[in-house]
């Protein structure tokens, strides 16, 4: 019996050494710093590796995409993560509690007029004994009349309470929809809506360019300022970026990375307007909210290239992303294409 019990403890030690040298692997990989928030993070997925987490994070990082901080934000995890927007997080776990309060509650009404209706049909086959017995009173058939008028009055107010629950329920979730698509900081898509989009106009045989844009010494804005202004910087460069490249779709990817997909234009199209969107990015001169100190120059470097026809996302993303990564080493707030 000792033995049997020091064979479940070496081997409840040796799974959860395992555990440990995964989340190890996982965090290296993911360039993740092996900080408290990033480690429960990485606890979570990797100790339910079919749960739901373990699915988003492989539709994430499909293609070779790695993990950013703000996507760990986003995902959420049990222990909080230093910078998360707090007020965003309450917002949609609220919108999660409502969602799921009306459901149980539509399921309680439905459950109380199935017993209505259970015990009506009772009502009626005790009165139809009543009467066979009576021999048809005539005053016992205004009473079942009375009683039955008045019981189905009362399961259509019930069933008009749980049309309107329906239609409130219906309207929650339209609106958890559309925010599991829209980046909470910004307004912009985000990168779940992005790829959805990229997939069906590539489906639609559309011509197609993806540009991916970083905001260039973006760690020393919030560094020298705090998070609260670089927060500031990423929405005003993605209305800046939104007005600059209308009709065309801009999204929030991650961190200080924005992505543009130019729709129906070719590769020179798609540069003079991502050229037109930096220009006017660098030449605007921000300042501090609070003391009007002046904030410094603001530039994005970016990476553009065409899509060709039937290549997946994750195959254009990629090449963008590296043709970024040479504009920032080539000087930054600049573009390059191939």
């Amino acid at each position: 019996m000792v033995a049997a019990k020091a064979v479940r403890v070496a081997s409840g030690s040796q799974a959860a050494r395992s555990l440990y040298d995964r989340i190890g692997e996982f965090l290296v990989d993911q360039r993740l710093d092996p900080d408290p928030a990033n480690y429960a993070f990485a606890y979570q997925l990797l100790a339910n590796p079919d749960g739901p987490l373990a699915r988003a994070v492989h539709t994430l990082t499909d293609g070779g995409v790695r993990l950013t901080r703000r996507d760990i934000e986003t995902l959420g995890c049990d222990s909080p993560v230093p910078g998360t927007p707090t007020a965003t997080i309450e917002k949609a776990q609220g919108l999660v509690a409502q969602t799921q309060m009306q459901v149980e509650g539509f399921h309680d009404i439905v459950t109380a007029m199935r017993a209505d209706a259970q015990d009506f049909g009772r009502d009626l086959e005790a009165s139809a004994q009543a009467m066979r017995r009576s021999g048809g009173d005539d005053l016992e058939v205004t009473r079942l009349t009375a009683t039955m008028l008045e019981r189905v009055r009362y399961a259509e107010e019930r069933l008009e309470t749980a049309t309107r629950e329906a239609s409130e329920l219906r309207t929650k979730l339209e609106e958890a929809r559309d925010n599991a698509r829209k980046d909470p900081l910004t307004g912009l898509a985000n990168r779940r809506a992005f790829e959805e989009a990229y997939a069906a106009a590539a489906a639609k045989g559309t011509r197609l360019c993806m540009a991916v844009c970083d905001v260039d010494h973006f760690k020393s804005v919030n560094d020298r300022f705090g998070h609260v202004v670089g927060d500031r910087v990423l929405k005003a460069l993605g209305e800046a970026l939104s007005d600059t490249c209308k009709g065309h779709l801009v999204a929030r990817y991650g961190g200080e990375e924005f992505v543009v997909l130019f729709n129906g234009l070719d590769l020179r199209g798609a540069r003079e307007v991502l050229e037109r969107a930096r220009i006017a990015v660098s030449a605007k001169r921000y300042r501090l909210r609070e003391t009007d100190a002046p904030l410094g120059e603001i530039t994005f470097s970016a990476g553009l290239s065409p899509a060709e026809r039937g290549e997946v996302f994750g195959t254009v993303f990629h090449r963008a992303d590296q043709l970024c990564y040479a504009a920032k080493n080539g000087g930054r707030n600049c573009i390059r294409v191939n």
